[in-house]
């Protein structure tokens, strides 16, 4: 149990080490790094959390490269609120969500490599794909829209709408093409940060990414509506209904005489 209460320790440890590079290299005020540090928090006592419901009590080869994307996404958090106050350096930002998706790519060959594929890791890589999204639709929402952000709240709203439809929170079968759209809203939005295209270019792509997006969860809520349990109806039966009392009417009386 002692790797449980240290492997937050070591997270926090790597995040404060990163976020102090970060404010070495191209500056981080305040706001920076209250963001990181908040970010770096949740996440690891979330991790701590999960470890002890799955009975665990550390994390695998593949699960500790995940932790480090995790600390990575948390870094882009800090200078994605940074650019709200102040210039941040873009090709900084740029630089780590490129390591974040290439090591998106390592965590599930480690995992399928060393036999260690579990429900918690893949969990865990998908909350932490959701989150570098939802950090960098809120960077290029800033230079391109509001809606962008749509790209990055959609899972969460999808999470959310499950609270209301309880029958949206049942497990779906694993689908390659919803982890090839989660890449691609990921590759998408890191070009729009990068603005290595035109404007015309970036929002096009971006307009197609939230499409496919759209399309994945519309598929997905489908199929969960599709399978959603459903109640058995209650069958009035027919001779219940031919035994009931019959009730005779009385007639009112006409002219004071009375019938019936």
């Amino acid at each position: 149990m002692r790797a449980v209460h240290t492997r937050p320790v070591i997270g926090l440890s790597a995040e404060f080490a990163l976020l102090a590079v970060l404010a070495w290299t191209v500056g981080l005020s305040v706001p920076g790094w209250s963001a990181g540090i908040a970010c770096a928090v949740i996440t690891n006592a979330a991790v701590a959390r999960c470890l002890l419901h799955h009975g665990a009590d550390k994390l695998g080869p593949a699960g500790r490269v995940t932790l480090t994307r995790a600390t990575i996404a948390c870094g882009v958090a800090a200078l994605t609120v940074e650019s709200f106050w102040r210039p941040a350096s873009a090709t900084t930002l740029v630089a780590l969500t490129v390591l974040a998706l290439i090591l998106d790519a390592v965590d599930g060959w480690v995992a399928r490599r060393t036999g260690t594929v579990s429900a918690f890791g893949a969990r865990f890589d998908m909350e932490v794909d959701a989150f570098l999204i939802l950090v960098l639709s809120g960077y290029v929402a800033r230079s391109t829209g509001a809606w962008v952000l749509a790209i990055g709240a959609a899972r969460y709203l999808f999470v959310a709408a499950g609270w209301v439809r309880p029958w949206l929170r049942a497990s779906v079968p694993p689908r390659y093409w919803a982890k090839a759209v989660a890449a691609v809203q990921g590759v998408v939005l890191t070009f729009a940060a990068a603005q290595v295209v035109t404007h015309q270019v970036a929002d096009a792509a971006l307009v197609a990414s939230l499409a496919l997006l759209a399309e994945s969860f519309g598929r997905e809520v489908s199929w969960l509506w599709r399978h959603r349990p459903i109640a058995p109806r209650k069958i009035v039966s027919s001779v219940a209904t031919l035994h009931q009392p019959r009730v005779q009417q009385r007639v009112p009386a006409v002219g004071g005489v009375r019938s019936g």
